[in-house]
């Protein structure tokens, strides 16, 4: 019983947060826990402490690594070129496409959330259609509200 039992008539006995024949499986659910907060990124579910993704793009220890998924910054370039600058790709849809996030307008990137605050922050520099470099940040609160702020 590795150390997480003690065997009874050949048969384990598991201390708590251990389970199985062998007391082999930790019912300890940390190691699945995203950076997001979420148990195996909500894409897998936690067993004997390890992930196993139930989304086929979704890999890693925590379902976490997704090598054909868009970053965060190039999923929302659009949706933040419309509404913070009123061109790009999304112009004409972006009432209907790109309400789903609350919008802040800061005057510099200094002025830009750093790390360090609770919500998952993406820090983005993406080119609009004019070929300029425009800066924004992406993050999602624990109520689930996506947050942009761009600069001017």
């Amino acid at each position: 019983c590795p150390g997480n039992g003690i065997c009874k008539c050949r048969v384990c006995e598991c201390f708590p947060n251990f389970t199985g024949s062998a007391c082999d499986c930790s019912l300890d659910t940390s190691p699945c826990m995203a950076s997001n907060g979420q148990i195996c990124n909500g894409r897998g579910t936690c067993e004997c402490g390890t992930c196993n993704c139930t989304d086929p793009k979704f890999q890693g220890p925590t379902c976490e690594m997704c090598q054909t998924c868009l970053g965060v910054c190039a999923e929302h370039k659009d949706c933040v070129q419309c509404r913070a600058f009123d061109k790009g790709e999304k112009k004409e849809t972006c009432s209907q496409e790109c309400m789903h996030f609350n919008m802040t307008r800061v005057e510099s990137r200094d002025k830009l959330p750093q790390p360090g605050q609770p919500d998952p922050l993406s820090h983005c520099k993406e080119k609009d259609v004019d070929d300029c470099w425009f800066y924004f940040t992406y993050s999602v609160n624990s109520n689930g509200e996506a947050n942009v702020h761009v600069v001017d």
